[in-house]
Order: C-alpha cells, then sequence, then structure tokens
C-alpha cells in the first residue's frame, strides 16, 4: 500500500514536471511580449499623461496657497473681533436682545382657548382647530414687563459702553423677577379655560407663541446677567506665569570666551 503511495506521488511529479517545462517557453514569450507591449503603451501614454500630471499638482499648489491665505485672513480677522467683541460686550449685546424680546412678547397671544379639539384629532394638519378668548401676554399682569424690558435694554446700551459687573446682576435679578411672574401669574391664567367650558363642548385652554417667548426672554435676562457678572473668559496670570514670560522675554547673554561658545554650542 506504501509502495503503491509513493509509485503515485513519483509519477504526479513526473507529470507535473514535464507540465512545467512545456508550459515555460510559452510564458516566457508572452512575459516578454506583454514587457514590450507595456513599454510602447507607457511610451505612447506618458507625454499625455505628464501635462495632465503637472497640470493637477499645479492646481494643488495653488488650492493649498488659497487655503493658507485664507486661514491666514480668518485669523487676523478672528484677532480684530476678538478686540471689538469682548465676552462682556457680547453678553450686553444678550441683555439687549432678551429686552427687547420681552417687550415684544407682551403684544403676542399667549394663551387661547380651543374648541372641540378631539374631533380635529384625526384630521389632517389642513383643519385647524378654532379658537376663542385670546389674549395677550402683557394683559395677564397689566403688561408689568414692558418696564423691565425697557430697564434691561437700558441696562444693556450702559454695559456696552462701560463694565460694571454690579449691572450684570441687577439684570439678572430683573430676569429671575420676571420667570416668577410668567411662572406664578401668565402660566395658572392661560391654562384657565374659564367661562368658555359652560359655553362651548369640548374646550380647553392651551399657551401660544407669547407665553414662550417671554418665557424664553426672561431666561435671556437671567443667563445673560449672570455671564456678564461672571465674566469667566477673563483668566488671571499667576506670578510663576509672568516670571516664565519675562524669562523668555529676557535677552541672552553672549559667551565671553571660545569655551562657553563650544559649551553653549
Amino acid at each position: 500500500m506504501i509502495a503503491a503511495g509513493r509509485r503515485l506521488s513519483r509519477q504526479v511529479d513526473r507529470a507535473a514536471d514535464r507540465g512545467l517545462q512545456r508550459a515555460y517557453p510559452p510564458l516566457l514569450l508572452a512575459w516578454h511580449h506583454g514587457a514590450r507591449t507595456a513599454r510602447r503603451v507607457w511610451a505612447w501614454l506618458w507625454p499625455r499623461l505628464r501635462p495632465l500630471l503637472a497640470l493637477f499638482f499645479r492646481g494643488l499648489a495653488a488650492g493649498d496657497r488659497l487655503v493658507r491665505r485664507c486661514c491666514t485672513f480668518l485669523v487676523r480677522a478672528a484677532t480684530a473681533a476678538s478686540r471689538v467683541v469682548t465676552p462682556a460686550r457680547a453678553a450686553a449685546v444678550v441683555l439687549i436682545g432678551a429686552g427687547a424680546l420681552l417687550v415684544v412678547s407682551q403684544c403676542i397671544d399667549y394663551r387661547a382657548v380651543e374648541i372641540g379639539q378631539p374631533g380635529y384629532a384625526d384630521l389632517p394638519d389642513v383643519a385647524q382647530v378654532p379658537t376663542t378668548a385670546a389674549k395677550t401676554a402683557g394683559a395677564a399682569h397689566f403688561y408689568l414687563l414692558v418696564p423691565v424690558g425697557l430697564a434691561a435694554i437700558a441696562l444693556g446700551v450702559v454695559a456696552l459702553r462701560r463694565e460694571a459687573r454690579r449691572l450684570g446682576l441687577l439684570v439678572a435679578v430683573l430676569g429671575l423677577l420676571s420667570l416668577a411672574l410668567i411662572l406664578l401669574v401668565d402660566l395658572p391664567a392661560g391654562l384657565d379655560e374659564g367661562s368658555q367650558t359652560s359655553r362651548f363642548a369640548g374646550a380647553s385652554a392651551v399657551l401660544e407663541d407669547g407665553f414662550y417667548a417671554e418665557l424664553a426672554a426672561a431666561g435671556g435676562l437671567l443667563f445673560a446677567g449672570l455671564l456678564y457678572y461672571a465674566r469667566p473668559c477673563r483668566i488671571r496670570i499667576s506670578l510663576s506665569g509672568r516670571a516664565a514670560r519675562a524669562r523668555r522675554r529676557r535677552p541672552r547673554r553672549r559667551a565671553s570666551s571660545r569655551a562657553k561658545v563650544a559649551r553653549s554650542a
């Protein structure tokens, strides 16, 4: 059995060796022919491909120069803007915007009563629920937030001209009072159907855009006032940092001898 296996392996080995010997000359001829064809194709293609590659790399170089110039311009613009738009001034602008939004929100409807809202649940969005008893936000508290918003705008204008941390604290107090008035007065009054439940079936009170506008304005006053008061972007430099900066600016002494020059090198 072992001898038969050995004879079979020898026969397979000899057949494979003869096959390789017969296939080697055609393969070698095909290799030389393919290499010759590749050289001819490359010789024909390279003069036509070279200008395109040169144009491509020139475009890459021009794009690199353009990106560098844009980055340099953006850095200079950001540096110039940082000198004008300081954190305190940005917070003051937010104060003015929040105060203006608080004043405008008092003239917008903050609540309404929807009639028969369950009947419109399965209908498309085109069909709108009829509303009644709409009221503006200022009507709920006799427009008390209008002078608060005007005071916030005035304090923001003063904060733009000069930096005073107490102004931010005062605006934060105004925002906190506005939030308390909105949540304690406007919210319960806005969700109260009143006498509409006896007049209409399926009446339910809903809060409109005016409520959320005055709520966002009061929150903006509180946040911007605290940010202006804290001013976290102003970082104090420690004494060790000042000493290190002074050492970097100090000019180096020249060596007085050739040996010192060699040691410093």
